[in-house]
């Protein structure tokens, strides 16, 4: 689980999952490109790494934008000179509402922010993660991509099609030393979260299903993404982990 001297872009790195990963890969050793929107809390990330002796670039960048995934390339290798992984981790959603009177507008933002920025971070990184000779990608779905999503259909699709994108990635690339899988959280303790959990009855009725009836916390999932993101899963690509207190095994 090493990651001594690689380089790692991550996106959503300024709080939950993200700052989670971001911190654990750079106690493994690797350089952490660290990309959100806000330069603040990244800025408060890329401080508590270096505090510990880790390396830490920080890129605040909105990843929907036009020119995002070539710019935050473009950084990542003027200050590291290489990318070994990608953690394509940005993501959310900031409604809720039935795909039947979903606007088009708000499902246009779920696909871009969920989907789109990803693919199009993949496209832009690929060169580098070949020339690597060990390249690993690693896109964080969601457990709304196994099952239904009610009030949550776009975000739930975006998060499917993430995963078929990186099945077929995955088989594009067999014969380059990149691997591409994902990874998919059940419901974690989060900032996205928090309109759940600020709820009793609400946080009683996700958690019910869960069989560990517990949220899950971004570390367990940060722990994850290291197995994917390094050689302890050499022989691993095309698949989809789940790490969701058991949640997809109920029927």
């Amino acid at each position: 689980m090493d990651l001594q001297g690689r380089t790692a872009i991550i996106t959503g790195a300024s709080r939950g999952i993200g700052r989670s990963v971001a911190e654990l890969f750079a106690d493994q050793g690797a350089n952490v490109a660290l990309v959100a929107r806000s330069r603040e809390p990244l800025d408060e990330v890329a401080d508590s790494i270096r505090s510990t002796g880790g390396s830490a670039l920080t890129i605040p960048f909105d990843v929907t934008a036009s020119d995002a995934a070539d710019a935050i390339v473009a950084a990542t290798l003027d200050a590291f000179g290489g990318i070994d992984i990608v953690v394509n981790n940005a993501g959310g959603n900031t409604f809720m509402a039935p795909i039947a009177t979903l606007r088009a507008s708000g499902w246009a933002k779920a696909i871009a922010l969920n989907l789109d920025a990803s693919v199009q971070l993949i496209q832009a990184a690929l060169p580098s993660l070949i020339a690597s000779g060990h390249g690993s990608i690693v896109n964080v779905s969601s457990v709304t991509a196994l099952r239904a999503a009610p009030l949550l259909g776009a975000y739930g699709a975006a998060k499917a099609a993430l995963v078929s994108a990186t099945q077929t990635l995955a088989v594009e690339l067999g014969t380059e030393p990149v691997r591409v899988n994902a990874l998919v959280p059940g419901w974690i303790a989060t900032d996205l979260t928090d309109f759940l959990r600020g709820d009793d009855a609400m946080e009683e009725s996700v958690l019910g299903r869960v069989p560990m009836h517990r949220w899950g916390r971004p570390e367990e999932i940060a722990q994850a993404a290291l197995f994917l993101a390094s050689d302890a899963s050499s022989f691993m690509t095309g698949q989809s982990l789940v790490v969701d207190g058991g949640l997809s095994a109920n029927p």
